[in-house]
């Protein structure tokens, strides 16, 4: 079949990262509709993830097709005049203030609590994993938890804000394992009702609570996950929030998505469909919301393990699918996806990246030492 001189194009600049159009490799794309490369190129990301959607197009290895993609630095080849307003809203506008910070709650996050319980793992943690020598999710999901609470050097008897407490799944491994009492904000209704009674027999408090409201003091603070969705505009706010939340001799630590480069808008698609208002942070913008207010003692980036927990996360939900494909439907499988896949290929390109900052008020007399991770227990 001749190809036309934009699918002629599209496959030369597919060929920069070894993709075929209609190929025989299971990353190779596979065009469905003969509209679909006009759309890809007019709309960029947000086309790209509303036509598989919409079943424009497949692949068989669709991780696989965004980490050569994302690796060869295609995405910066396609750059539609048509998403200039939605750069021009991030630029100038707060997304994220007190009003639009609920969205996401109500739009992923309430979700269903059977749907990411099928998805994640026992102890119900939506974020990043880490697998060293970890054999499972849930094995490499109380590695982290460990990780976290060993950071913090967490003692009996403390006081632990968790600032986007999700399910609860930190705070209750720091009950249970570290005697700590917790409290933990959310803007999600069905997270609060989940964790309250999970958690009722130990010493933890959800609140339903924007956290520019915190006002109170606690031994360590964490955000795991979180900062995500506080937006260019609010991170000083952010910090200053933990700064004023976290006594004088406490450590906070920050758990976060990062990107690469600081000019970078969100991805359309996932602004859309997935996470309202979210906006992923910089090395630089993060070291400017935190100067004045905090030291940092210790950076940490174990991005590449995200791919692993967002594959872990696909093999869940494809597995349970069929106990929610009444209620969600097909255009809802392929959306999912196409979110978990395509980040997974994101974190193996290392186009995004995954930080774990542990940060202090004064500095710590003679240094910070980041726990030894072999010997974390679980």
């Amino acid at each position: 079949m001749k190809l036309t001189q934009l699918e002629k194009w599209f496959n030369q600049l597919l060929n920069e990262a070894g993709i075929s159009l209609n190929g025989p490799n299971p990353w190779d794309i596979q065009i469905h509709h003969p509209a679909a490369i006009q759309r890809i190129v007019a709309e960029g990301s947000l086309g790209l993830g509303e036509s598989y959607m919409q079943g424009d197009w497949d692949a068989a290895q669709l991780d696989a097709f965004f980490y050569r993609l994302l690796r060869a630095q295609l995405h910066e080849k396609v750059k539609p005049i048509g998403l200039w307003f939605h750069t021009l809203q991030h630029t100038l506008m707060n997304k994220q203030n007190s009003r639009r910070a609920w969205r996401v709650g109500e739009y992923h996050y309430n979700l269903g609590n059977a749907f990411y319980q099928a998805m994640l793992d026992k102890r119900m943690t939506y974020t990043c994993a880490y697998w060293q020598d970890a054999l499972d999710l849930d094995q490499a999901q109380e590695n982290k938890l460990e990780m976290i609470c060993q950071k913090l050097r967490l003692q009996p008897g403390m006081r632990l804000l968790d600032i986007g407490c999700g399910w609860g799944s930190l705070m209750g491994y720091a009950a249970e394992k570290y005697g700590v009492e917790c409290v933990g904000i959310t803007v999600s209704s069905e997270q609060m009702k989940f964790g309250q009674q999970r958690y009722a027999h130990l010493p933890v408090a959800f609140r339903l609570q924007d956290y520019r409201e915190m006002d109170e003091p606690f031994d360590a603070v964490a955000s795991v996950g979180m900062f995500e969705h506080v937006g260019r505009k609010n991170y000083r706010t952010f910090m200053q929030v933990a700064h004023r939340c976290l006594k004088s001799d406490g450590l906070f630590l920050l758990h976060t998505i990062g990107k690469n480069l600081t000019h970078l808008m969100p991805d359309p698609w996932l602004d859309r469909y997935i996470f309202p208002n979210g906006d992923l942070p910089s090395i630089q913008q993060i070291a400017q919301a935190v100067e004045g207010q905090f030291v940092v003692e210790d950076l940490h980036n174990f991005g590449a393990d995200y791919d692993r927990t967002l594959m872990a996360w696909f093999d869940n939900f494809n597995h349970h699918w069929l106990e929610f494909n009444t209620e969600y439907g097909d255009e809802f499988y392929r959306k999912w996806s196409y979110y978990l896949l395509s980040c997974a290929g994101a974190f193996r390109a290392r186009d995004i990246q995954l930080w774990q900052w542990v940060l202090s008020k004064q500095g710590i007399v003679g240094g910070y030492q980041r726990p030894v991770l072999p010997n974390i227990e679980t």
